[in-house]
């Protein structure tokens, strides 16, 4: 690796790790197809431990010709240490229950995402499903708008520590709330 090279890697990896509040991670779980629009929100972690649950904030199925549905609006990770945590949340729906691994903690997770609808009513990610270190399913409760994608790589070791979600705001004509999520992997 010559000079540049070397520089460029050590900004990357201290950015990351201030940006991370200086929770060391060692993987960035992502999959292939999240939405397109929104922006990436700040990365939270837990404080100490990991995610061995999760919670879903959904607009459900709006009704009639000016509905506007955007379905899932945010993510909160549930913490060993007791701390719930969560990145960038939209301004629609509600939190549902937390849904919990039986043993162990969140480990991979795959997203539902609805293609884009050119003229109709677009609503990017409608939900989630993890899996649990002792190889649980768990799926959050959201509209049945798109189709899973592929599985993210599963945490190499450890487990899901911290989150980050890319939300679209309020727009004039089609919010779609939730669009993607990043899940970081702590030992």
């Amino acid at each position: 690796m010559d000079l540049s090279t070397s520089a460029v890697v050590f900004l990357f990896l201290t950015y990351h790790l201030c940006e991370a509040g200086d929770r060391n991670y060692n993987a960035v779980l992502m999959v292939s197809n999240g939405g397109k629009w929104g922006e990436w929100g700040k990365i939270e972690f837990c404080p100490k431990g990991h995610a061995y649950g999760f919670s879903l904030k959904t607009k459900q199925f709006s009704e009639g010709l000016s509905g506007d549905d955007t379905s899932i609006n945010g993510i909160r990770l549930h913490c060993s240490s007791g701390a719930v945590v969560r990145s960038t949340v939209g301004p629609f729906g509600v939190w549902l229950e937390a849904k919990k691994c039986p043993k162990g903690y969140l480990v991979a997770f795959t997203l539902k995402v609805e293609a884009p609808q050119g003229l109709g009513d677009d609503t990017a990610a409608n939900n989630i499903q993890f899996s649990c270190g002792d190889g649980t399913v768990l799926e959050g409760e959201s509209t049945d708008f798109g189709t899973y994608g592929q599985w993210s790589k599963r945490c190499p070791t450890g487990a899901i520590c911290g989150i980050q979600t890319k939300v679209e705001g309020i727009t004039a004509v089609d919010t779609t709330g939730l669009n993607d999520v990043k899940f970081f992997c702590c030992d």
